[in-house]
């Protein structure tokens, strides 16, 4: 039997608090079960010096360092800004993010998350570092700043993509590449397998969003990089090729979005 090429998961938040009893055990499993890389992804101040402490101790976890749309009411206050850019001094660092608008809770105000979006990726650019997009419910706004921000000069990926395929467009045409989970093996997640059939697969990557929307069969449950071979095959099926093509195509694809194909 052929053995399948090993898995990135290009999205994972394994500093949240879901992870905290069994933290460590879990991480020296991934290696040994196929999952050979992992970015873990910042979303407020607290959890990107997590982040920065994990890629320091497990050599095949790297980081992205930035503030979620519903957390950047932080970097408001006095000093925060600054001590954000003094993350980025971590060796490990692979991109800014998670950064964008997240309209379905619409707080902090969209101004500021407009703002700060904005500011990220401006920042993104200056440090030579890719961005990892997060866009709920505001695809519009999304594209309107990415544009005017010159963001496909800049590179990155939308993460957990959940718009159409109408949508889809837009972001290809900036050359960013797509994040897709759990919610890619979901029965109701019509909108999405459309959008994945059309999208090209050199520019889809695997991502968990751990410890959110574990793939069926274990939706509801904490989620894992172990479940990712659950989103490789339903990817399989709606490209209608082989898992193994699918695994060694997105594994490229993540070494070229972090930039890695020499590491």
């Amino acid at each position: 039997m052929t053995e399948l090429t090993d898995i990135f998961d290009t999205h994972a938040h394994y500093d949240d608090r879901a992870f905290d009893e069994d933290r460590e055990e879990l991480l020296a499993s991934l290696p040994e079960q196929a999952i050979a890389r992992v970015v873990n992804v910042g979303a407020n101040l607290a959890s990107c010096k997590r982040t920065v402490e994990l890629m320091e101790k497990h050599n095949f976890i790297y980081g992205a360092i930035g503030i979620h749309p519903s957390e950047t009411a932080e970097l408001e206050q006095e000093g925060a800004w600054q001590s954000l850019r003094e993350l980025y001094r971590a060796e490990k660092c692979v991109a800014v993010g998670e950064i964008g608008l997240d309209y379905y809770w619409d707080e902090p105000e969209r101004e500021v998350q407009k703002k700060w979006f904005a500011r990220q990726l401006n920042l993104a650019r200056e440090l030579g570092l890719l961005v990892i997009i997060h866009s709920r419910d505001a695809a519009r706004d999304t594209a309107d700043i990415m544009k005017a921000e010159r963001a496909g000069e800049i590179g990155g990926v939308v993460h957990c993509f959940s718009y159409t395929k109408e949508t889809a467009r837009t972001f290809l045409d900036m050359g960013f590449f797509f994040g897709i989970g759990g919610v890619l093996t979901f029965r109701n997640a019509r909108k999405l397998k459309e959008a994945v059939e059309y999208i090209p697969l050199e520019c889809i990557v695997l991502e968990t969003d751990c410890p959110y929307l574990a793939p069926e069969p274990y939706r509801g449950k904490r989620n894992s990089s172990l479940y990712l071979p659950y989103v490789a095959a339903a990817l399989a099926e709606i490209k209608g090729i082989g898992e193994e093509d699918v695994r060694r195509t997105v594994w490229e694809n993540s070494l070229r979005l972090y930039r890695m194909e020499g590491l």
